[in-house]
């Protein structure tokens, strides 16, 4: 149950007074072990290490927030608009691999850049939410570089690829880490 006592302005104060470090540290774990599959697995291990990874970030999220303080699986915290807003970010970024799929069955090295690109939209949204530029360069510089590695390392797609977002991912979580111990 939401907070009734907090008004929404307040609630968003709240929301943007958090760490945020346990899903970049996720997506920066996933696709680093992406990333790795990618450079000395088959191609049809590659591909099941993104499905895999990809999808498993919400729940690696889940697991790291009780050891950066976050708990997002802690029912004794007051509930927030802006984690349920937050949440349907995810549930957006998870329904858009109905645009990878069918990309993927015509061009199986599509995955990395789909994937890639479409997880990482919810990082847009998010700088709203947090009031905070670090989710526009995130999901923007993600989006563009991904693209540019695609055309430039047809063959290496399944490793440039997962490590320009790791490489974002850590930008991010200095940025994000930072800006937590400045307030």
């Amino acid at each position: 149950m939401i907070d009734a006592t907090l008004t929404l302005e307040q609630q968003k104060q709240a929301f943007e007074h958090r760490r945020f470090l346990a899903m970049p540290l996720a997506g920066t774990i996933a696709w680093a072990v992406i990333g790795l599959i990618g450079a000395v697995a088959s191609p049809v291990v590659a591909v099941w290490a993104v499905f895999i990874g990809s999808g498993s970030t919400v729940y690696l999220g889940m697991a790291l927030s009780k050891f950066t303080g976050e708990d997002f699986l802690d029912k004794s915290k007051p509930k927030n608009t802006f984690d349920r807003l937050f949440f349907m970010t995810i549930v957006q970024a998870l329904a858009v691999y109905a645009i990878a799929i069918p990309f993927f069955l015509v061009d199986y090295t599509s995955l990395p850049m789909t994937v890639g690109i479409l997880t990482g939209l919810m990082w847009i949204p998010f700088s709203w939410l947090a009031s905070h530029w670090i989710g526009l360069f995130h999901g923007l510089a993600r989006a563009g570089l991904v693209v540019a590695a695609w055309y430039l390392f047809p063959d290496q797609r399944f490793v440039v690829i997962p490590f320009i977002i790791v490489a974002i991912y850590l930008v991010t979580i200095v940025v994000l880490e930072k800006r937590a111990r400045d307030a």
